[in-house]
């Protein structure tokens, strides 16, 4: 993906240009709103990540005027607000989503993919004779039809995207049940069920 962070903390921006760009993907950095809105209409980007908090122009007012401008690229707002008004103001000026920090870097990728998939329909992952439909949420190995509960279906989504890279206990559980899940038997369960399967591959 080619994507554009407007971040006035460079730090922060710095950080999150160099993970996604080892994830392989095109990252244009941008400090200000100004710069961001100037980048953003000026070359197409499959997404964009905009703090909300900025110099010159907010990312609020970014939004808005991109818009504004028929400029329909799926953003990903930034900040350290959290509360429903703040969510709300964003999502009504016209952004994708929204990301409350400290957040974690697997939840900000998983995000981003989440928001530049064209459509879920039709949509499969492959891995080896085993396929998944994203949208219908059927599994099949071979010619095997597996049933899977939600659970079990986002891990296993989890797993193929990261075929072939080493999946910790903790992104699991920060993409399957979110950044402050509540721990259960079950979920150790779970993961104990991946562990082992993986272990005896």
């Amino acid at each position: 993906m080619r994507i554009l962070v407007v971040e006035d903390d460079r730090e922060v921006a710095d950080y999150v240009a160099r993970a996604l760009e080892e994830e392989g993907n095109t990252v244009n950095t941008c400090f200000d709103g100004r710069a961001g809105l100037r980048a953003a209409q000026s070359s197409p980007f499959d997404v964009i990540v905009l703090d909300v908090m900025l110099p010159f122009l907010d990312g609020l007012e970014v939004t808005r005027r991109l818009r504004a401008g028929a400029i329909a690229t799926p953003i990903l707002l930034l900040t350290g607000r959290d509360s429903a008004l703040d969510v709300v103001r964003g999502l009504d000026a016209g952004a994708d989503d929204y990301l409350t920090k400290p957040f974690s870097f697997e939840v900000l990728l998983a995000r981003l993919r989440a928001r530049t998939r064209p459509s879920h329909a039709g949509v499969m992952l492959r891995y080896a004779d085993l396929v998944i439909h994203l949208e219908t949420h059927e599994v099949w190995r071979g010619y095997t039809p597996l049933s899977l509960t939600p659970t079990e279906f986002a891990l296993l989504e989890c797993l193929i995207r990261s075929a072939g890279r080493v999946v910790t206990r903790q992104r699991l559980i920060e993409t399957v049940w979110g950044m402050n899940p509540v721990k259960t038997t079950l979920q150790d369960v779970f993961l104990k069920l991946v562990e082992d399967y993986e272990g005896a591959g």
